[in-house]
């Protein structure tokens, strides 16, 4: 207990994160991790692990503990077994000269591979096998051609670091160590400012880990990276579509709030992580876990072209597609910058139009628009293309609202990038029926089913059917429609927070 006076808390249980790209793995997590490689690997003297992204150094120490015990009556002298452990079996690649002192003395006891206090006692040289390199980007057009990061931002002196990670930035992997690896694992940086922003807009690159990792073609790869990578995206489409084809992901545990994986730390759309087995195709287990709650089956990653996390999302998108005849809203949804203007627009002093933006309303002149001339006199429906939940993350009731600002619009009103538009209608009635349509939890929870990042696009609407707008739809009625059960309603009520009739 913490306020035993015995109590002996794990240094790497207490470290602040270096930032949230790069996390560092609490050791509960890297044990849960760890728990889906088969047992009797642990007691295996020849089984070789990689950490190509060692930050605290966890998994090769929880993996040095595990053989440890596994190894015991193979090799029972400890000291011995100790060294054929480190110096034999486990191998990391640091991801700057700080974490690779960490790691090291996390490992070892020691800063130093053979310093004074080293378990090990084989080692000659100061890294062992945790090794670290500074490394410089390869610059071609303002990029590095292995990262994509941006010279602007990258291009830095001796002083900084590159945050070129060498795992990542060769084109053979296998000359790192010169060796073949059983097991590889690890929690890898996730992104770079790619001189467009943070956040979401910055340039993913952990898929990048994962798939330098598969080169090397170990027995067993587990990595835990950001969920984002299911719906696609910035650089993620490919990476997506191999994922999902790939029969050999076993097991994917899917936290759908990041804070219950990481305490404190906040990653748009969740995180996961993966066991893929090269000799061992099929099914996978997934697993979600969701505001402590888990639900578990056994399904195909590629039934969607997209990722859906739970089987009850599954089975309610599966009776949603059979009865839908009608297309889906995403056929309806105008294409990103309805009216050719972007974010910095700002209305003028006069014109023949209303300008909504992200600061209000003002007048605007028809000669400067450059699309959607077609629905300017119809009445139409705007949504904020920003979800209302911060990065995709739910409330802490483990509910999402999804949808912040949603209103009918008259003919004449126009808007910016900031927002989308669902359709054009001949009344009002037509596009109030469709605000109704989209408030309803029903609407909005097959939109979250997708959508990973805070930024609404029109292909989250593709598990929306297209409904007739004459009709007043509720979420009783919609429920009623596609047959839902008591547990797929109580599914939907569980994950959606009420929308309330007037913005807030």
């Amino acid at each position: 207990m913490p306020n035993s006076p015995n109590y002996n808390p794990d240094v790497l249980s207490c470290l602040a994160n270096l930032s949230s790209d790069e996390v560092f793995t609490p050791p509960r997590m890297a044990n849960a991790i760890l728990d889906l490689l088969p047992l009797e690997i642990w007691s295996d003297r020849n089984a070789t692990f990689l950490d190509p992204a060692c930050k605290s150094g966890v998994f090769l120490r929880e993996i040095a503990k595990r053989l440890d015990a596994g190894l015991e009556q193979e090799i029972p002298d400890k000291q011995t077994r100790i060294n054929h452990i480190f110096r034999n079996q486990l191998f990391g690649i640091a991801i700057t000269d700080m974490t690779s002192l960490l790691s090291r003395r996390s490992v070892y006891c020691s800063k130093t591979a053979n310093g004074k206090y080293s378990v090990c006692e084989t080692f000659d040289d100061l890294q062992g096998n945790i090794r670290f390199e500074r490394i410089e980007h390869t610059w071609e057009n303002g990029r590095c051609v292995f990262c994509g990061a941006s010279q602007a931002n990258y291009e830095r002196g001796d002083e900084l670091e590159t945050h070129a990670y060498k795992f990542i930035h060769t084109e053979k992997p296998e000359e790192l160590f010169n060796m073949k690896f059983d097991v590889i694992v690890g929690n890898p940086p996730y992104q770079l400012n790619d001189g467009g922003g943070t956040g979401t807009s910055a340039k993913p690159i952990y898929h990048l880990f994962v798939t330098q990792a598969k080169k090397l073609n170990p027995r067993f790869l587990c990595m835990i990276i950001p969920s984002r990578w299911f719906s696609g995206g910035k650089g993620l489409d490919s990476f997506r579509d191999e994922m999902l084809n790939d029969s050999r992901i076993r097991k994917l545990v899917d936290y759908t709030d990041s804070t219950e994986c990481f305490p404190g730390v906040d990653i748009a759309g969740g995180v996961c992580f993966f066991l893929w087995d090269r000799d061992n195709k099929g099914n996978c287990a997934v697993e979600n876990i969701h505001n402590g709650k888990s639900n578990v089956s056994n399904r195909p990653l590629n039934e969607f072209d997209t990722f859906v996390r739970d089987s009850i999302s599954v089975s309610i998108i599966k009776k949603v597609k059979e009865s839908t005849s009608n297309g889906f809203l995403d056929n309806i949804v105008l294409s990103r910058n309805p009216f050719g203007l972007d974010s910095k627009v700002r209305p003028l002093r006069s014109g023949n139009l209303k300008l909504i933006w992200s600061g209000g309303q003002g007048f605007y002149s028809s000669s400067r628009v450059t699309s959607g001339v077609e629905v300017i006199n119809k009445w139409k429906v705007l949504l904020s293309k920003a979800s209302f939940d911060h990065g995709g993350q739910p409330d802490r009731e483990g509910k999402r609202r999804i949808f912040s600002k949603v209103e009918t619009i008259p003919p004449g009103t126009i808007c910016t990038e900031t927002y989308l538009i669902l359709g054009s209608y001949k009344n009002r009635q037509q596009a109030d029926n469709m605000v109704s349509y989209l408030r309803t939890k029903f609407c909005r929870f097959l939109v979250s089913t997708i959508l990973f990042t805070q930024n609404i696009a029109k292909d989250r609407f593709k598990f929306v059917p297209n409904l007739d707008m004459s009709e007043l739809w509720t979420d009783k009625t919609l429920y009623k429609k596609y047959r839902l059960t008591k547990e797929e309603i109580a599914f939907i009520e569980s994950m959606v927070r009420p929308m309330e009739l007037k913005n807030e």
